[in-house]
């Protein structure tokens, strides 16, 4: 985003507001910035924060659709990087709605963009945040109309880790989270919390454990549950 844009100098003066705890006035810069967009881009930036700022889950989902809306009508390269997040932030309005079904569509189209994200902490947390969306609304519809379901891109080609395995992490990671062992945190728990249930990603996680493994500094009952995760089916 060009930091020269009056809309994108008031969101950041909006965020900085964000930051002092100076809710108000967050909002106040973020609807001057809706009101002075100039076009689609601009005002799918504007729109973006002000979703943020809504007092119903209604209103914040109709403000993030109409941030995704537009950064469609921009239809070219400045909003690629958008549409991880975006669809993030449908995923969540969605769920906090009870529609669960339409939120899972919405993360599984996250997941198919989430290359477009700038690497690094952003791009990790949008990872993150689409892995645990995935998760929490895997079960399906719960009762409710799937809308929006199938067209989730390539979501049919992801698959939820095994709940056995997932369990087997998970009661590694909080071992080590009790003992604050952070080498063996900092090599498994990127690729734990980042699995969208590709092939890549179950390479990842089975080479992080791996990694973990072929350290050897862990107890020996933990060495022997990790060399079992790393040859576990589920995980191949």
């Amino acid at each position: 985003m060009d930091p020269e844009l009056p809309v994108v100098r008031l969101c950041v003066e909006g965020m900085r507001a964000e930051a002092e705890g100076r809710s108000e006035r967050a909002l106040d810069l973020f609807q001057q910035a809706w009101d002075i967009a100039a076009d689609d881009y601009e005002a799918c930036i504007a729109a973006h924060y002000l979703a943020r700022h809504q007092n119903s889950p209604e209103e914040t989902l109709r403000w993030n659709q109409e941030c995704l809306d537009r950064a469609d009508r921009v239809g070219d390269g400045r909003v690629d990087g958008f549409y991880p997040s975006l669809y993030v932030n449908m995923g969540h309005a969605c769920r906090r709605l009870g529609r669960s079904a339409l939120a899972h569509t919405y993360f599984a189209r996250a997941a198919e963009r989430v290359g477009d994200a700038p690497e690094g902490q952003y791009g990790d947390w949008n990872r993150f945040a689409i892995a645990e969306g995935l998760r929490a609304t895997a079960p399906g519809c719960a009762g409710e109309v799937c809308e929006g379901e199938g067209d989730a891109g390539g979501d049919s080609a992801r698959r939820n880790l095994d709940e056995e395995v997932d369990g087997r992490v998970r009661a590694l990671l909080s071992r080590w989270c009790a003992r604050a062992d952070l080498k063996a945190l900092g090599l498994a728990l990127p690729a734990y919390l980042g699995y969208l249930g590709t092939d890549e990603d179950r390479v990842r996680l089975r080479a992080a454990l791996h990694m973990v493994h072929a350290a050897r500094w862990l107890p020996e009952e933990e060495q022997a549950e990790l060399g079992a995760l790393t040859g576990a089916a589920a995980l191949r």
